[in-house]
Order: structure tokens, then C-alpha cells, then sequence
């Protein structure tokens, strides 16, 4: 769901509505997707990957954790996966708090997710411990910049 205010069609993401989202999959146009809740999909179009890499630019991926390991399966030594993480779920359920961008119910369901999330990271190349935002940017540029040189 868009975030207003916040993501811009076309450029952050490509909302669509189920009904599109359905006939892309049928159209076998994502390399990956998953409806994360009911009637809720994330995909990653085909076209789009392709287009970056046809102009020699590097792809990042915002993704959960099935998608994440899905595409590694896909990409595999072309592609490194990191999983971004907090300390506890006590901290993360006080950072979505404060966003006040959700129900209660809402919340919920997401910190639920999120611990069942924390469970699969040993599966990704490199786990990323966010308890300081500075200090998190610079660990992950030196691991991407690792990475590139291989």
C-alpha cells in the first residue's frame, strides 16, 4: 500500500491494483512475487531489473525476506543478500510506533512477521545489526563495496 506523502508511483514503486498485479503474474513478468497480506502483493518486475542493468547500474532491492531469498536463488553470485535488523523486537515495535503509521492490529501483525522474519537471516550473506544509523551506513557501503570487487 502507498505510503502518501511518502512513495511516488513510478518512481519508488509501481502500485498496482490486484486485478494488474494478478494478470503480470499470469504474464510471467516478475522474476519473484508474493501477496505479504491478503489481497496485498510485492513483485519484482522482470522489465525493471533489466532495464538498470542494460544501463550498467547496480540494482538494490527493498524487499522481505521470502522475496529477498528468492531472488539470491535467482541471481545467486551476482547478487548479495543482506538482512537488516534490530536489536530486539522490543526496539523494533518502538520505531514503528513511532512512525504512527498503523492500527494496533497493524502493528501487530507486522512485529509478528518481523520475528518470524529474524528467524530465516543466517540463510542471507550478511546481517546488518541497525542500532545506529551512521554507523549502519557505513558497515553496509563497505560490505557492498566487498562485494563489487569480487
Amino acid at each position: 500500500a502507498k505510503r502518501e506523502g511518502v512513495e511516488e508511483h513510478g518512481k519508488d514503486y509501481y502500485f498496482l491494483r490486484p486485478e494488474e498485479f494478478k494478470a503480470k503474474i499470469a504474464e510471467e513478468a516478475f522474476y519473484e512475487w508474493e501477496e505479504v497480506y491478503p489481497n496485498l502483493f510485492y513483485g519484482t518486475l522482470k522489465s525493471e531489473v533489466d532495464r538498470i542493468w542494460q544501463n550498467n547500474q547496480h540494482v538494490v532491492f527493498d524487499i522481505d525476506v521470502v522475496g529477498g531469498l528468492n531472488l539470491k536463488n535467482i541471481f545467486q553470485d551476482r547478487a548479495m543478500s543482506t538482512f537488516v535488523k534490530v536489536k530486539d523486537v522490543e526496539t523494533l515495535k518502538e520505531r514503528l510506533s513511532a512512525r504512527n503509521t498503523e492500527s494496533e492490529e497493524q502493528l501487530t501483525i507486522r512485529i509478528e512477521k518481523a520475528w518470524q522474519e529474524m528467524q530465516r537471516a543466517k540463510e542471507f550473506d550478511y546481517i546488518l545489526v541497525n542500532e545506529n544509523l551512521e554507523t549502519a551506513v557505513g558497515e553496509i557501503k563497505q560490505e557492498i563495496l566487498k562485494f563489487l570487487s569480487k
